[in-house]
């Protein structure tokens, strides 16, 4: 089947570019408003696109009423984020934390989550999240409803237990998002497949 995104609904691209382009990393992102209320809300328009330096990317959509998020606009009035990695551990607080809540809300709150200080960002990280990312922003990109946000990363928070010899990641299992409207998955199952040079390739073929 062909499908020409230009012939179908927002809503239909929606759900198909959610669904292909999987699994996706989801952005935990603490943020503060001007009036100092810390907003938590997870993206999973979200990679990380450079290591020199080291950037990370995430895109935040428009609300149903075509008016900004609070984390988009938290991000462009004081020029940093947080991004805090969800493992399976947090997923219902995550969940929480999606809701609509009114801007003079903390999610931190209503999820029963704390907040723990950054060290080159002001916006706090969580301080249960195994893995936080702290970010200035780099650019703000509009792309039609949606605002790509590149953010340099300033500072890693990593779980003591989760570093291994060589600085290698060991144990770590954030979660995935698969799919609209709520579809989720682990990453716990995996394999190893070291990358072929093409001598390998020339000797391997012949």
């Amino acid at each position: 089947m062909q499908i020409d995104p230009s012939l179908h609904s927002k809503a239909d691209n929606y759900k198909l570019i959610t669904n292909l382009v999987v699994p996706r990393p989801i952005a935990w992102i603490t943020s503060v408003s001007e009036t100092g209320v810390i907003n938590l809300a997870p993206f999973s328009f979200f990679n990380a696109v450079g290591s020199d330096p080291v950037y990370v990317v995430v895109g935040i959509g428009h609300r149903d009423n075509g008016e900004p998020k609070d984390t988009a606009t938290n991000i462009q009035d004081r020029g940093e984020f947080v991004v805090n990695m969800v493992t399976e551990d947090l997923l219902f607080a995550m969940n929480i934390s999606g809701a609509d809540f009114p801007p003079d809300q903390s999610e931190l709150t209503a999820a029963k989550l704390h907040a723990a200080p950054s060290v080159r960002v002001k916006a706090p990280r969580l301080a249960e999240a195994q893995v936080s990312l702290e970010c200035k922003l780099f650019r703000a990109q509009p792309l039609g409803a949606n605002t790509l946000f590149i953010g340099q990363v300033v500072m890693l928070h990593v779980a003591d237990h989760l570093v291994g010899p060589g600085m290698h990641i060991l144990g770590f299992a954030p979660l995935g998002r698969l799919g609209s409207p709520s579809i989720y998955c682990r990453t716990i199952d995996r394999f190893e497949l070291p990358r072929m040079t093409y001598a390998e390739w020339q000797h391997h073929g012949k």
